[in-house]
């Protein structure tokens, strides 16, 4: 069989010819990028947004992409980029292991999001941006633009159709994920991404919260679940683009907007790559059996969260904020009614 890492050191052998990357002039502009994503992935999450600007840059600034691990390991890309080993980097503050106070809340922080427009809202319209970019500006990086992925669900090799059903169950997620559900009886297990789908088929995992049914399919984890989750503990994972300071001041301001207009069209791509593909595969997916837990008994899960937020926020008065805007904001979206919020 074919593993995700043997075909990940396939793609490392020319990252840059993927990307159709034109003869470059000796004063050409060259900036190494890598992605969380692994290359299944990587095609939707981040390709198209690459080649279109390789393709209007020119020999004016070319942008080589590499994939999940390729040149450090996800929990080092900060560090990598912090030092100009990395120029830039696509990825949620909890994976790449920001020492910021805004850490905790990139990925899947639970229940601050219902959809994936939630996420470009909070930071375009109730004052995320602000925050992160003081945040990281003090550590050396530009945090350039956030947008939202997929929603967090189980995938599951056995039926969970009770919280009880998630007692004892291992579950690679992300580092905040598995703080929250920890208390619901479900065991945290950290492991190399690439590594997720043999411990699945092992025994080594029960199951995967770190994505929606869209990367259960478009990555193999599809193949080697067997039942999917409707529950989610968040309606979008909340992922940006960053860069190191200097080389990002370095660039003219033309190129610094072509960079953020590319990353627009990756946050739009993914806008409905996701919200077409959740519910397509949901009905036509051959491979999962869906399942769920029933609402008045989701509802525990869902007043704990409230709990955990209050939790945080003790701890910063950075946090203290963030989790302000995020009640703010949800309290809004259950005033405005549907179809903002159903009840």
């Amino acid at each position: 069989m074919t593993t995700r890492r043997k075909f990940i050191q396939g793609a490392a052998v020319a990252p840059a010819a993927a990307l159709a990357t034109p003869a470059l002039a000796q004063s050409t502009i060259k900036w190494r990028m890598q992605t969380y994503a692994g290359a299944a992935l990587a095609e939707h999450v981040i390709v198209p947004a690459v080649e279109m600007f390789n393709k209007i840059a020119g020999d004016r600034m070319q942008i080589e992409l590499f994939f999940a691990d390729q040149l450090v390991p996800t929990g080092e890309l900060f560090q990598a980029m912090q030092r100009g080993t990395i120029d830039a980097v696509q990825s949620d503050d909890d994976s790449m292991a920001s020492p910021t106070d805004v850490t905790v809340f990139g990925g899947y922080f639970p229940f601050a999001s219902r959809y994936s427009l939630d996420v470009p809202v909070l930071f375009n319209q109730y004052g995320l941006n602000e925050i992160w970019d003081e945040e990281y500006s003090k550590v050396g990086v530009k945090h350039i633009s956030a947008g939202a992925w997929d929603p967090c669900h189980f995938a599951t090799k056995d039926p969970i159709r009770s919280l009880e059903d998630l007692k004892g169950k291992r579950i690679f997620t992300f580092p905040t994920a598995g703080r929250f559900m920890s208390q619901f009886g479900v065991v945290p297990v950290n492991l190399p991404w690439e590594d997720i789908e043999v411990a699945v088929q092992t025994g080594e995992l029960d199951g995967i919260a770190w994505s929606g049914i869209t990367e259960d399919y478009t990555v193999g984890w599809a193949d080697v679940t067997n039942y999917f989750l409707t529950n989610n503990i968040s309606g979008a994972w909340a992922g940006s683009f960053f860069a190191n300071m200097e080389r990002w001041n370095e660039l003219p301001e033309d190129l610094q907007a072509l960079f953020r207009v590319c990353c627009d069209q990756s946050h739009y791509y993914r806008q409905w790559w996701y919200w077409g593909g959740e519910a397509d595969l949901r009905v036509n997916g051959p491979k999962m059996e869906l399942t769920s837990i029933p609402d008045d008994e989701w509802a525990t899960v869902e007043a704990a969260a409230q709990d955990f937020w209050e939790e945080i926020a003790a701890e910063s008065e950075t946090k203290r904020r963030v989790v302000d805007i995020i009640k703010k904001y949800n309290a809004d979206m259950v005033k405005a009614g549907r179809p903002y919020r159903y009840t």
